[in-house]
């Protein structure tokens, strides 16, 4: 609770001292007043969005169908992938040099070769998503196969497990908490890759704030940042933090 409070004190006092710059700007213009957004003004833009012209609603809904799909295929891949390797020497050895060096590009920069391919619409956009998100996942579900504890493979070959028992009955549960990790990496560069891609793409969130700069909008330009920013911490405090929680709990990693 305190710390709630703390967090709460502190982004009003930040929303105070930015509303006071923006009202002494008025009167000296240090910057444009159109350049220089209101805190206030982006709050009334944040209803007028939602409520009154519906644009922020579309957008966001656009965005999260995106966002989910890419967010599930880039889990479901990435695991494969890192399982594959993690089991396999010659596929760590060949399949896992080409996942460290795909991780190192950029999601976006894929978006102008899936446009070509894939068109300008919804579909480009989702290739980069998923892309944004396999790498991380694909590399932790990796780390978590690998650093199995030896002691429980040699247990489980003492009860006679074979290969793919040792695989999906020991390995991969042992691997969980690395999944985790992985998956809240993957959600945030896939997040991030979204919105790059829907800057300069079609539709959600990015492109409506390309609109809103397009039209000198900084307020609307704000409260599409704050759409953002609260959704990050949504997915973060109240979903990643609490599976995080409850499988290092089990674990016997943490206290419950």
């Amino acid at each position: 609770m305190i710390s709630i409070v703390r967090r709460l004190l502190f982004f009003t006092a930040l929303i105070v001292i930015w509303e006071t710059i923006y009202r002494i700007n008025l009167d000296l213009h240090f910057f444009a007043p159109t350049n220089f957004p209101s805190p206030l003004l982006s709050v009334v833009q944040l209803y007028r969005g939602f409520f009154e012209t519906g644009i922020l609603m579309v957008a966001l809904t656009e965005s999260i169908q995106r966002i989910f799909i890419g967010f599930a295929l880039a889990i479901i891949i990435g695991s494969i992938l890192g399982i594959l390797i993690g089991v396999s020497k010659i596929a760590d050895e060949t399949l896992g040099t080409l996942v460290i060096a795909l991780q190192s590009v950029p999601s976006i920069v894929w978006l102008p070769l899936a446009m070509v391919m894939l068109g300008g619409g919804a579909a480009s956009i989702l290739f980069v998503v998923v892309l944004g998100g396999t790498w991380p996942m694909t590399m932790n579900m990796r780390m978590g196969m690998k650093n199995v504890q030896p002691i429980l493979l040699r247990a489980a070959r003492t009860m006679g497990y074979n290969r793919s028992e040792l695989v999906w009955k020991v390995m991969i549960p042992a691997s969980i908490p690395s999944a985790i990790t992985g998956a809240r990496l993957a959600w945030a560069f896939a997040w991030r890759a979204l919105m790059a891609a829907e800057l300069i793409g079609r539709g959600g969130l990015g492109r409506t704030l390309m609109d809103a700069r397009d039209f000198f909008n900084m307020e609307l330009v704000i409260a599409i940042m704050i759409i953002i920013s609260v959704i990050g911490l949504i997915m973060e405090y109240l979903v990643f933090r609490k599976i995080e929680k409850r499988v290092l709990a089990k674990w016997g990693l943490s206290k419950a």
